[in-house]
């Protein structure tokens, strides 16, 4: 048997090893979890279907022996297919039941995780907060009344909250970093083509979304890498491969790095004060372990470069694309405006009204800053900035309703986090500031393409020197 205290003071890789060792069975782990869901999901909605049978079928039939054994687990709605279970993306039109499963829940299997729900999306994905017509808001754990970001929110939210220790992801804008930074966990966008979407799609975005979990502890975030960074028959794009195993970096300190301070987001917008403070507390603590930090300006600007011009082509083609395929599927002539939130349907109409022109110069300019932000990593190893603009936003604050503003919204509040979708470079938020109120408030490092190494060991060590493991919401808390 495990106590419910054991379960949320437990990371995936440890609950495994005491699986492995007998201490604890997979049936024991996932009873804990519903528990836990069933007392405090009612409170921010982060699962929005439950397949405990399937679960339990798969404990039955004898769970992969990987470093995940039997630890329970939850799949976003989105993208991620799970034979029989189905896949809305927060939207009635969207949803279908795949009769497959996508090759990184494959993976997920191999590794030993249980899965045993989905997790709450805002509607086609396209939001910094967590909302749809379907299911409803998911809260923010720390303060109800405040956002959980997105795309990622229920994911986020569910670690957060510590129904699981960990949860699948996705990032195509900042998906798993904005929603990790609101519910102060940790997230981490891979490099492009580190882990595969295939089957089920061969290019996302060109290559700006790629998939991942939110976890509470960075050895986590590294396991679930090294199972399932490799890409899979067909895939577009390939990143180099790790010069050891990531979760064996994150146990030794990194060389002496050179650090860029970035607080001057490449979208102009203002910056909260809070989010100022979380980045110069993490660049002395940096400079603490010995590293050298310099306050810099990446030199890009959203607007100047045309960098809101091609992210709003590329997601809008990409995603009316999405729809337009679906609406084929259904028998229908095509994508109905009816079906969609006014706030979703004004990405939708950018693609609706691209050129293929439009879309070749915006993927021509992604290259162009793909190729600028590596010269900056010819002097520099590792780019320290906020995550977000603010601290979590009040739910309220999203207008749904209505797509005047809205997408200059999403952008001012995630102002950090696109860019790196953009040049396929990874980074991760850390939980590093909590405000007065009680908010937690997460901090970004991102490295070259291809640097995942880098930035694991250096948020290892960041970890063992500032460790969060015991802040969490009241709700979390066990009985």
């Amino acid at each position: 048997m495990i106590s419910e205290s054991d379960y949320i003071n437990t990371d995936a890789v440890g609950l495994g090893e005491l699986v492995k060792n007998k201490e604890v069975t997979p049936t024991e782990l996932l009873d804990v979890a519903l528990r836990r869901l069933e007392r405090i999901n009612p409170e921010i909605n982060a699962v929005i279907n439950l397949f405990e049978d399937l679960a339990r079928d798969q404990i039955s039939n004898g769970v992969g022996d990987g470093p995940f054994e039997g630890v329970p687990f939850l799949l976003k709605d989105l993208r991620a297919s799970y034979k029989g279970t189905e896949n809305t993306a927060g939207n009635a039109f969207m949803a279908t039941t795949p009769d497959f499963d996508s090759e990184v829940t494959l993976r997920y299997k191999k590794a030993g995780l249980v899965m045993f729900g989905k997790t709450n999306v805002p509607e086609m994905g396209l939001a910094a907060d967590t909302y749809n017509t379907l299911f409803g808001p998911t809260s923010n754990p720390w303060s109800p009344e405040h956002t959980s970001g997105g795309s990622s929110g229920g994911s986020a939210a569910a670690v957060a909250a510590r129904i699981v220790p960990a949860a699948h992801g996705s990032d195509g804008m900042g998906s798993i970093r904005i929603p990790s930074s609101c519910c102060g966990v940790v997230g981490l966008k891979p490099s492009k083509g580190r882990v595969t979407y295939g089957p089920d799609v061969g290019d996302e975005l060109i290559g700006m979304s790629t998939q991942h979990v939110c976890t509470w502890s960075v050895r986590d975030s590294a396991a679930m890498l090294d199972a399932t960074a490799m890409p899979d028959y067909g895939d577009p794009y390939w990143a180099p491969p790790a010069p050891a195993s990531y979760l064996e970096l994150t146990k030794r300190d990194p060389k002496q790095l050179r650090i860029a301070l970035c607080n001057r987001p490449p979208i102009d917008t203002d910056v909260h004060p809070e989010c100022i403070t979380a980045t110069t507390q993490a660049a002395k603590l940096c400079e603490s372990m010995g590293h050298i930090v310099e306050e810099t300006d990446l030199g890009i600007h959203w607007e100047e470069d045309g960098l809101a011009h091609a992210t709003t082509v590329i997601l809008g083609v990409g995603m009316y694309a999405n729809v337009k395929s679906k609406a084929k599927l259904k028998g229908l002539p095509d994508v109905r405006e009816s079906d969609f939130l006014p706030a979703i349907w004004s990405f939708l109409e950018a693609g609706l009204n691209a050129t293929g022109a439009d879309f070749y110069l915006a993927s021509r300019k992604t290259h162009e800053i793909g190729r600028r932000l590596a010269s900056f990593h010819e002097k520099y190893d590792v780019i320290l900035s906020p995550t977000l603009s603010q601290p979590p936003l009040p739910r309220s604050s999203f207008d749904y309703t209505t797509g005047e503003g809205y997408t200059d919204h999403v952008w001012d509040f995630s102002a950090y986090t696109p860019l790196y979708n953009v040049t396929g470079q990874p980074a991760i938020t850390l939980p590093l500031h909590w405000t007065s109120q009680g908010l937690p408030v997460g901090v970004q490092f991102a490295a070259r393409f291809g640097g995942e190494d880098i930035l694991l060991q250096l948020a290892g060590q960041i970890e063992r020197a500032q460790p969060w493991r015991d802040r969490l919401p009241a709700l979390a808390k066990a009985l």
